[in-house]
């Protein structure tokens, strides 16, 4: 399974980054909402929607939210879009940590919900960041701070890892598993800012801000390790070999990139 996993990531990677680096703004986003509506395809099935033209019309419903953001982008409103998908990923934290005690994540209804807003809000936050100065830089930089947390808890788990961190969501997970991811975290920002010659103050400014984006990123994976198991699925998809659909892939993202993005807005060099 690793074999594969590391298989697939030495392909999506390079794909990943050329959309990054290569595309202009508009193609970027053109790239990113194709990414997000096949995420959206597979959210349908963790909100109870089972037959295929309810998917479609939940991917449709999508995708006009995105189109409706890319407007609000133009006229530098975001806000609309970002600060309910940012009280959506706080309540979900209470849900994460009240499982398996019931809660209106349950309905399909609110599930469908939070799904178009995360989905629509994650969209606009990576334009966003796309149209900043050093845009490529601020998109790199998240992209690094959510795999560098994947991987250092990954295999600080694997050495050290005790203590669950959410045992009714996702039982591989521990907090040793995060406090090494965080440390990864960290090493990349220190990488980061020595190599864009960021001041000290702007290091450290970056380096909490980092953390922050870092546990949100863990928080995205389990809720949506949590909507799984309520949904009784193991992969949110398969189209990707050995990491299950797009939504196992870009659930840290999801919820990272709103509070990334705000976060920069206050950072003095941005």
């Amino acid at each position: 399974m690793l074999k594969q996993r590391i298989l697939t990531a030495s392909i999506l990677a390079p794909l990943v980054l050329c959309g990054v680096f290569l595309l202009s703004v508009k193609g970027f986003a053109v790239f990113f909402a194709a990414v997000t509506l096949i995420g959206a395809w597979e959210w349908a099935l963790l909100s109870g929607m089972k037959k295929p033209i309810y998917r479609l019309i939940f991917s449709s419903i999508v995708f006009l939210v995105i189109v409706i953001s890319g407007w609000l982008f133009t006229l530098g409103q975001y806000y609309f879009v970002l600060l309910p998908a940012v009280l959506i990923w706080l309540m979900a934290f209470v849900w994460v940590v009240r499982y398996p005690s019931p809660g209106i994540w349950a309905k399909s209804a609110v599930r469908s919900v939070c799904g178009v807003l995360i989905l629509a809000a994650a969209w606009l936050s990576m334009l966003e960041l796309k149209s900043l100065e050093s845009g490529n830089a601020w998109l790199l930089l998240i992209l690094l701070i959510v795999w560098a947390a994947d991987i250092g808890a990954y295999f600080s788990g694997k050495r050290w890892g005790k203590t669950k961190l959410a045992p009714h969501v996702s039982p591989g997970k521990t907090r040793e598993g995060m406090y090494g991811g965080l440390v990864a975290v960290g090493i990349t920002v220190v990488v980061f800012s020595w190599w864009n010659e960021l001041e000290l103050d702007a290091t450290v400014y970056l380096m909490l801000l980092s953390f922050l984006v870092g546990l949100v990123s863990v928080m995205g994976d389990l809720f949506e390790s949590l909507l799984k198991r309520h949904a009784g699925i193991k992969d949110s998809g398969s189209i990707l070999p050995g990491h299950g659909g797009v939504l196992d892939r870009i659930d840290s993202i999801l919820a990272a990139a709103p509070f990334y993005f705000i976060g920069l807005t206050f950072l003095p060099i941005v």
